[in-house]
């Protein structure tokens, strides 16, 4: 099961108690104050993880809370620190405080991290608070309290390219032509239920990130179909590969059906509309030998017209132009990229691990 969203409660580590005591020891004269300090509360780190894909694993876990730092002892020993909790997310996800709204970080490179509630810092023992005047104190402080949040986790998925048309355009079985992806394909609309990835793999050692979202429908952005659930995730690709069927089944035009699909990105969010697209006239297999020039050459030149851009006239079924329209999607796709490391990227190389801490 695919799961994108999850509240989760998480808490801190409360410091621990500073302590009041004296040295008792028998031939030992003089003996003072030497109470210790508290431990520290573990902190609570949210940590993105390249392994995982989904938040399947708050499904049956929604609290998770550090360990408190031990009290202080005498003879001046201090109390142990308590141990952190380290929850793993996947890269991509969103983490907004669940009472205010606000978003708190973006975790959009693997190994990136974010103390997300500090551990409370351990209280002074009594030898902390010895004078010249106030030789035998019995002050201690406690230790800082720990902090409690709840909060909402939302998975938006980083890819290089997503893969956008109507029902049955023949996504899925694309995706299986370029990668080892596996996703399910009948001749029935919304076989994909839920985002799907694969990894496209090009001459000269180059990889395409490309995600397969749900097949959207006339008013998705409102709801309808299943694009409401998982228009997010197109937010976050770098490039859109618009697939067209050219021959469907029930006489629907193609100059229609894309107008649909830009219709409800735009609606959805006007970045989405904005957002650099190849157009695919796919499934050409299923149009006749003699019928398939023409037919491609009229819907290419009305596409032209309208839209002012070629089209790729591809088959996900026979592989029959799929390199050509990998290649200008890598092209694409490298223009689009962040030129900065300092700058979220969608699938370069992992980074050095890079530490926040919530405000």
């Amino acid at each position: 099961m695919f799961i994108d969203q999850a509240d989760i409660v998480i808490r801190s580590g409360k410091g621990g108690d500073g302590k009041s005591s004296f040295r008792r020891e028998k031939f030992v004269p003089k003996g003072g104050p030497d109470g210790g300090d508290g431990g520290r509360g573990g902190d609570v780190v949210i940590v993105a993880d390249p392994h995982l894909d989904t938040l399947q694993g708050f499904v049956h876990r929604r609290r998770f809370a550090a360990e408190d730092g031990e009290r202080g002892g005498g003879s001046h020993r201090h109390g142990a620190d308590g141990a952190s909790c380290r929850i793993p997310v996947p890269v991509g996800c969103l983490i907004y405080d669940a009472e205010t709204e606000e978003l708190v970080a973006d975790l959009t490179r693997a190994g990136e991290s974010i103390v997300i509630a500090a551990g409370g810092r351990g209280g002074l023992g009594n030898d902390h608070f010895k004078t010249s005047i106030q030789q035998a104190p019995v002050k201690t402080t406690p230790g800082e309290p720990a902090i409690e949040r709840r909060l909402r986790l939302e998975l938006k998925l980083l890819a290089d390219a997503g893969l956008v048309g109507l029902p049955n355009a023949g996504k899925s079985t694309f995706l299986r032509a370029i990668s080892r992806a596996t996703p399910k394909v009948a001749d029935y609309p919304f076989t994909t239920l839920s985002p799907q990835l694969g990894l496209a793999e090009l001459p000269g050692d180059r990889r395409l990130l490309v995600a397969d979202i749900p097949g959207l429908v006339e008013g998705a952005a409102e709801g309808a179909g299943l694009g409401h659930d998982f228009l997010r995730h197109v937010e976050r690709t770098g490039v859109l590969i618009h697939l067209v069927d050219v021959a469907p089944l029930d006489g629907r035009d193609p100059l229609e059906d894309h107008r649909v699909v830009r219709g409800e990105l735009e609606a959805f969010a006007p970045a989405l509309g904005a957002k650099p697209e190849i157009l695919v006239l796919n499934k050409i297999d299923l149009l006749a030998e003699d019928e398939r020039a023409p037919r491609l050459a009229e819907l290419a030149a009305a596409f032209d017209r309208r839209l002012g851009v070629d089209a790729f006239a591809t088959s996900g079924a026979t592989g029959e132009g799929v390199p050509a329209l990998l290649e200008a999607a890598w092209r694409l796709v490298e223009q689009q990229r962040p030129k900065s490391a300092d700058m979220p990227g969608w699938t370069s190389a992992d980074p050095p691990d890079q530490r926040q801490t919530a405000r």
